[in-house]
């Protein structure tokens, strides 16, 4: 049976991605199929086209979009039922350039390849951790700097992003690296699921590529004037150095020189002088 999306959906666009098939369009938006465009299936919420579902025969062993959908959603369609082998022969039609073998992955069966949670994103985890009270700063500053000052910021990736729950208004962190777009994050207060939409992550991650760039901006100026500083301080310290040298020059030449030895026709020998 082709998988339906319910009136729960919350247009998280989560599964979208996921479809090998792209049968899953956002509510409105015209889908494409057989050289043709129609109409939308559904105005209000994400749909999948039936005549383009597989199930993810072929391709994953679970329907992809179930996996990845926050308030569980993606369902089987109890109005039409199809068999694994009518879900096979349309994966081959819809990508005739493909080589099915015949251990290929299929909910029917399982053990075959796992379907991805989140493009580019590992998978979600049960809980994110407590945001902590203080930005962390265990990455170092620029290696210019380091040896100089103790202040230094996270890399991008490691840098932790605050959600606000928007059913407690609890607040927890994940790290970018798993900030990605489809990521579910799970309260660690109230267990209340926050998807990642493209929107949320593009802000996101403008915000962080911006203090970023100018962090080691201001560093590079930082630098650069204390160089300059520094070679003029040198340079200072060098005429310093060369006018001592001269006045020592001049401080021993204008000492009284040390007697000699004078000899005398005395009786009483040697007489020091001078």
């Amino acid at each position: 049976m082709a998988t339906i999306i319910t009136e729960e959906c919350i247009n998280c666009g989560a599964c979208e991605p996921e479809c090998p098939n792209t049968a899953i369009y956002q509510g409105a938006v015209e889908y494409e199929f057989n050289g043709a465009t129609h109409a939308a299936i559904d105005d209000d919420i994400f749909y999948i086209v039936p005549e383009k579902c597989t199930e993810c025969v072929g391709f994953f062993d679970q329907e992809a979009c179930a996996v990845v959908c926050p308030v569980d959603c993606c369902l089987p369609n109890p109005d039409i039922v199809e068999t694994e082998a009518a879900l096979l022969a349309r994966a081959k039609e819809l990508h005739p350039e493909d080589t099915f073998t015949d251990d290929f992955p299929s909910r029917f069966k399982g053990g075959g390849a796992e379907a991805p949670a989140a493009a580019d994103a590992p998978a979600p985890a049960a809980a994110a951790a407590p945001a902590p009270q203080a930005a962390p700063v265990s990455a170092p500053a620029p290696a210019s700097v380091a040896d100089t000052l103790a202040l230094s910021i996270p890399s991008v990736d490691e840098w932790q992003v605050p959600i606000n729950c928007q059913r407690c208004d609890g607040e927890f962190s994940a790290p970018f690296r798993h900030f990605r777009i489809g990521m579910v994050f799970y309260c660690a207060h109230c267990a209340g699921s926050l998807v990642v939409n493209s929107s949320m992550y593009k802000d996101v991650a403008a915000a962080l590529d911006t203090f970023q760039a100018q962090w080691t901006s201001d560093f590079a100026a930082f630098q650069k004037k204390r160089r300059r500083e520094l070679d003029e301080f040198e340079e200072e310290k060098r005429k310093d150095l060369e006018n001592f040298s001269a006045d020592l020059r001049q401080v021993v030449a204008g000492a009284k020189p040390a007697g000699r030895i004078h000899r005398r026709s005395s009786l009483f020998g040697f007489q020091r002088v001078g």
